[in-house]
């Protein structure tokens, strides 16, 4: 039971908390997590953004790698972590479970080795979430209603009613750095995050060092991770430090949101009315794309690789929202009254009902996915100014329901360009990657242009992400090296509000050797069961206005 607000709500939750516990890891070690799942839901842990190189079986994706927990089972995830440093998390992978199931995962360095930044003197994880304060059975079902509130470390702080008096407080020193482990955890909103009168230094993103980069203002996607250097140079005394949503749709009203607060406090102070940051507005885009275009990798650093020049597989892929038809005893709210529907180049994903994807891809059982997902949309057009549109251009509107997957060679480079579409509304979408880092090449607006923006890329010090935000009505440019064999979910991290996904996968092949084939699965991997709360759950419409 939890009360964030002014009532008390039943939850899922790990261990009884909200977030979940920190796991503590370093660099090297092998992470051993007991899953025993005593709620009334099927649940997998995804283990968002480690690579889970030769441990495929162990990723978390809910029909794609795994089967999940049914109640009353257990299941035991076992995986090396290796390559990788900074701050991570984990989070169900079923519906919409995520929104109270996640926690950070935070990767050291080995022993004896250091940052490559000054040691601060105080290590604090920073997570920020989205609560609803209604019956959770209501968020079993997709779209989830939009949340009541935003949450700091499970705190809703001074704007919301009933919780004046809760609300999170970092106890600093003055002269003292620390660093700050954020992470948005967030079910289906991005968040700026500023603090009253003091800059912070980004270190790393995604658990990958970065370039230092001094900013005061910082704009997270659901998934994604930023560690930041926050010294206490500033006057003894508090300051709020504050998140907004940034609503990025064009034609969406942006809603009277009160900053999410908590409070960085002073050793000394006695001030009792802290420093309010100015936040930017809910809308303000370039905002939030001069910090995510920004930031570079720190060449020559921990684990740093450079991009690679050869590039074998090329695709273009659009990304947005469609439409899908009402059902005929159903009511749908949404344009032309039928519902919503994710795409990625024309497919909206079907989630497997019986059988996960990587178990048919392993036994070689049909019927379950097509290898068919194509490298390119089945139709050209203007794709940020989808009022121009013609006749043909309409059949971009209602996307086709497919689990289609794309295969391809193992340690071969692919590259994607992710066009966003204003079919619907120009949105920004933040999509992962499982299994992989990429090379975010470049970002832009409007249509990509393969000569012009091809010229603009970062071939030298791109940031690496597992989570990247398509600019609403813009691009991405992305590359990675499919040296990680087995079937890899490439998907929204905002999909659990749609009834049908903006979600693709890759099947990546066996190498030469045993040690680059896929292992075969665990004797315990758990069973399916076909759960009639996702397949079956009255998925109408989706309220963009969050």
């Amino acid at each position: 039971m939890v009360k964030p607000l002014c009532k008390e709500q039943m939850i899922p939750a790990v261990n009884g908390s909200l977030p979940g516990p920190t796991i503590n890891v370093r660099e090297g070690d092998t992470l051993v997590v007991h899953v025993i799942n005593n709620s009334t839901y099927n649940v997998t842990i995804h283990w968002h953004g480690v690579f889970q190189l030769k441990s495929v079986w162990m990723d978390g994706a809910n029909m794609i790698t795994q089967c999940p927990i049914q109640p009353s089972y257990n299941f035991t995830y076992q995986f090396d972590i290796t390559g990788q440093e900074g701050t991570l998390l984990w989070h169900a992978h079923v519906v919409n479970l995520r929104a109270t199931l996640h926690g950070a995962l935070v990767i050291r360095p080995r022993s004896g080795r250091p940052y490559p930044f000054p040691k601060p003197y105080e290590e604090v994880p920073l997570i920020f979430q989205q609560w609803w304060d209604t019956d959770v059975r209501l968020l079993e079902i997709r779209p989830a209603p939009v949340s009541d509130a935003y949450l700091m470390n499970g705190l809703a702080g001074d704007s919301y009613p009933c919780s004046k008096n809760r609300m999170f407080n970092l106890k600093v020193v003055q002269g003292k750095t620390y660093l700050l482990r954020i992470i948005n955890a967030a079910l289906n909103t991005h968040l700026f995050f500023k603090i009253a009168n003091h800059n912070v230094t980004v270190v790393a993103v995604d658990a990958v060092y970065t370039t230092p980069y001094l900013t005061d203002v910082m704009i997270l996607t659901p998934g994604q991770t930023v560690d930041a250097l926050l010294n206490a140079d500033q006057p003894i005394g508090k300051y709020y430090m504050a998140t907004v949503p940034y609503i990025s749709a064009i034609g969406i009203p942006t809603p009277d949101t009160n900053p999410t607060r908590g409070l960085i406090v002073y050793e000394g102070a006695t001030s009792s009315s802290p420093v309010k940051p100015l936040m930017p507005t809910p809308n303000h885009i370039s905002t939030a794309h001069r910090f995510s275009s920004n930031i570079t990798s720190l060449v020559g650093g921990p684990h740093w690789t450079p991009v690679p020049r050869h590039i074998d597989e090329k695709m273009f892929i659009t990304m947005g929202l469609g439409l899908d038809p009402c059902p005929s005893d159903t009511k749908c709210i949404g344009p032309l009254g039928q519902r919503y529907a994710g795409s990625l180049n024309n497919r909206t994903f079907m989630i497997p009902e019986r059988i996960s994807m990587q178990e048919a891809y392993f036994y070689n059982i049909t019927g379950v996915y097509t290898d068919d997902f194509p490298n390119q949309p089945p139709v050209k057009f203007d794709y940020t100014r989808f009022e121009q549109r013609t006749n043909s251009d309409f059949k971009m509107m209602f996307p086709e329901r497919k689990t289609s997957v794309k295969t391809i060679r193992f340690n071969s480079t692919v590259e994607i360009v992710l066009q966003n579409t204003a079919i619907l509304t120009r949105e920004s979408h933040p999509m992962h990657l499982h299994g992989f880092n990429f090379y975010v090449l470049g970002y832009g607006f409007g249509n990509y242009d393969p000569v012009r923006d091809a010229r603009k890329l970062n071939l030298f010090n791109p940031q690496m992400r597992n989570t990247v935000g398509v600019p609403p009505g813009g691009w991405v440019v992305l590359r990675f090296i499919a040296n990680n064999p087995g079937v890899w979910l490439f998907h929204c991290h905002m999909d659990a509000h749609l009834p049908y996904g903006i979600m693709m996968a890759f099947i990546v092949q066996n190498g030469p050797t045993p040690e680059t084939s896929l292992p075969s699965p665990p004797s315990n991997l758990p069973q399916c069961t076909r759960d009639p709360r996702i397949y079956d759950s009255p998925m109408t419409n989706v309220d963009l206005s969050y």
